[in-house]
């Protein structure tokens, strides 16, 4: 006698991580409630840091048991805490599926800077780049991205001053994630960052950069490191598919109409690469009329990389000149 196994198919758990005001309020009348109790679940969750859905007192007692019952709140965990010299703190977070990504705090005074991943690993293979050595593992879910910010608020006890996607990873890489997520850092109900005051820093992905103008309105860092193609195709290769011809322009569009805005560009000092005065007359020239903030970077050294950071007589020469 053969047995018949039945295999009942369970709907996957919604994480509430993952969705920003609008999908907050479209799963809560989904479940025959108002959408101000979708907004009302998002500021427990972000603004309150509560994942406990029977603290969450003003939703109704129908809807927190639906809640309990279809979804989920998932945040990444931190596993260990390295605080540095410099003052600033890393941390390492697990993902569910076991894999991990660095989160940063940099204090400054009385406020705070965190450095967001978006990617476990990256794709572009920029040569300078420790996290390039990795290689690339896969995208970040919003949830896994906003909740390092959770995270970070709940370490630092309040909410952070600035938000900057500098972490591991391409950003633009993973748009439709990073966005939601950025959205969520300007939500008045969620965590009410100036939209000056959060970040995207990118190498250059020149179409992405051009979509993100149309649906985002947060400050620009641009990893720049060279201000020429040829040597600029050696330390960020994705400069060979969008050169600086197509890049700069880019930018400028992006921050074109907002007289206080301006475009952030980051240029890690390695010894006797892009460092010379030469190199800094030719940064200059390149930059010529777009609004400019240049960040000049001490490389990080890491094992097996072929540079070395600047002398720092060379890099105050630089940004003398």
């Amino acid at each position: 006698m053969i047995a018949h196994v039945d295999f009942v198919m369970q709907t996957a758990l919604i994480n509430l991580m993952d969705l920003d005001k609008p999908g907050m309020e479209a799963l809560v009348v989904e479940m025959g409630a108002k959408p101000f109790h979708g907004r009302n679940l998002l500021k427990w969750i972000h603004k309150h840091g509560v994942t406990d859905f029977d603290q969450m007192t003003d939703l109704p007692k129908g809807l927190r048991e639906q809640l309990q019952q279809r979804t989920v709140i998932t945040l990444p965990e931190i596993v260990f805490e390295q605080p540095a010299m410099t003052g600033t703190t890393n941390w390492l977070l697990e993902l569910p599926d076991g894999q991990r990504i660095e989160t940063v705090q940099i204090p400054d005074g009385d406020r705070t800077t965190i450095c967001v991943s978006s990617q476990v690993g990256c794709a572009l293979d920029c040569s300078f780049c420790s996290t390039a050595q990795q290689g690339f593992n896969r995208n970040l879910t919003t949830g896994e991205i906003i909740g390092q910010v959770w995270q970070a608020t709940r370490e630092i006890g309040q909410t952070p001053s600035n938000v900057v996607m500098m972490g591991m990873g391409e950003p633009l890489a993973n748009f439709d994630a990073v966005v939601a997520a950025m959205s969520l850092m300007l939500e008045d109900l969620a965590y009410m960052i100036s939209k000056t005051r959060v970040t995207l820093s990118t190498s250059g992905i020149v179409p992405a950069l051009e979509r993100l103008s149309e649906v985002a309105d947060v400050s620009l860092a641009v990893s720049l490191h060279a201000p020429d193609n040829a040597l600029r195709d050696q330390l960020v290769p994705i400069n060979r598919k969008y050169p600086l011809e197509q890049l700069i322009p880019a930018c400028k569009r992006y921050v074109e109409g907002d007289r206080r805005r301006k475009v952030t560009w980051e240029y890690v000092m390695l010894d006797g690469v892009n460092d010379s005065i030469a190199h800094a007359k030719a940064l200059i020239r390149l930059l010529q009329g777009v609004p400019s903030k240049v960040n000049l970077i001490p490389f990080n050294p890491f094992p097996g990389t072929r540079y070395q950071t600047s002398p720092a007589e060379r890099v105050d020469a630089f940004r003398d000149r």
